[in-house]
């Protein structure tokens, strides 16, 4: 299956809301997720820009139930709701950033070394400041809660390169190529159902080999 390649657009920075309100969003098109695994129907779709200073992302996520109990950061929120990016500026070597959170704002940010297949997530060191991601997430029709009936919700959020520093190209000039994916995990069905930008790299989300391509405009 071929991989997916969309551009991403330069913005100046702007607030991160949880809802998408900013302006800036309105000048980017959205970017469909596609089911790779379960039977949930729900629509999923993101969209992508960057700055001098990092990387916006805002997902958009159809549903019915916030399936999510955890609150403390860095839990295993991959168990229940939530969306996922992947960013693999530098594919000389195979260590690639994940960031992840859920309907109720928790996050968890990791950097993976991966050599075939075999993996594991390191946590950021001085998580604060310039180095930190902004996140913020909204619901609409209940409340942000635990298990709360829903019809939706989005997430917001911003990745600053001070963050990824020490990756190859990074930060990235215009026309620069990056690897990467988006993903979104729903648990209100079982099996859970799982959406990929780039659907070559399946339900395994680590499939790095099918990453997409982000070019840099």
């Amino acid at each position: 299956m071929t991989t997916a390649m969309a551009s991403v657009g330069r913005t100046m920075d702007f607030a991160v809301t949880g809802d998408g309100a900013a302006a800036e969003w309105g000048r980017t098109d959205w970017l469909p997720l596609t089911p790779v695994g379960g039977s949930s129907a729900y629509a999923s779709r993101a969209k992508m820009l960057y700055s001098d200073t990092g990387m916006y992302f805002l997902f958009d996520c159809e549903d019915r139930r916030l399936t999510c109990t955890m609150t403390e950061d860095g839990d295993d929120i991959y168990e229940e709701d939530v969306v996922e990016v992947f960013l693999w500026p530098d594919p000389r070597q195979v260590l690639y950033f994940e960031y992840e959170v859920s309907p109720l704002g928790v996050e968890l940010p990791l950097l993976i070394p991966n050599q075939g297949g075999m993996f594991m997530g390191w946590r950021p060191w001085h998580y604060e400041g310039v180095r930190k991601v902004r996140r913020a997430t909204a619901v609409r029709g209940g409340p942000k809660a635990p298990m709360a009936a829903v019809e939706g919700w989005t997430a917001e959020f911003f990745v600053p390169f001070a963050l990824l520093r020490g990756l190859g190209s990074v930060p990235p000039a215009r026309g620069v190529l990056w690897h990467g994916n988006l993903y979104r995990i729903d648990y209100d069905a079982s099996p859970a159902t799982h959406w990929a930008w780039s659907p070559a790299s399946g339900p395994n989300f680590h499939n790095y080999r099918g990453f997409g391509t982000l070019r840099f405009d």
